[in-house]
């Protein structure tokens, strides 16, 4: 085998090993949207308090940010 025969060989090689085979396409058709997935978590399903709990933590780590920055 030349130099540039192995060469070629183990660059098809290389390319096969991470992913530069032919694609596939989509398991539904081109106009149906993808199929729905559950949440794993939603803030929605969060108790009013929690969410007000969360949101007074995120206001106050920003004002926080602004209070830094101001000094």
């Amino acid at each position: 085998m030349t130099q540039s025969a192995l060469h070629n060989h183990g660059h098809i090689q290389a390319h096969g090993a991470h992913g530069h085979g032919h694609a596939h396409g989509h398991s539904h058709g081109p106009a149906a949207p993808h199929p729905a997935q559950p949440a794993p978590w939603s803030i929605l399903r969060m108790p009013v308090t929690t969410r007000l709990g969360a949101a007074l933590a995120a206001s106050a780590m920003l004002w926080l940010i602004v209070w830094l920055a101001m000094r």
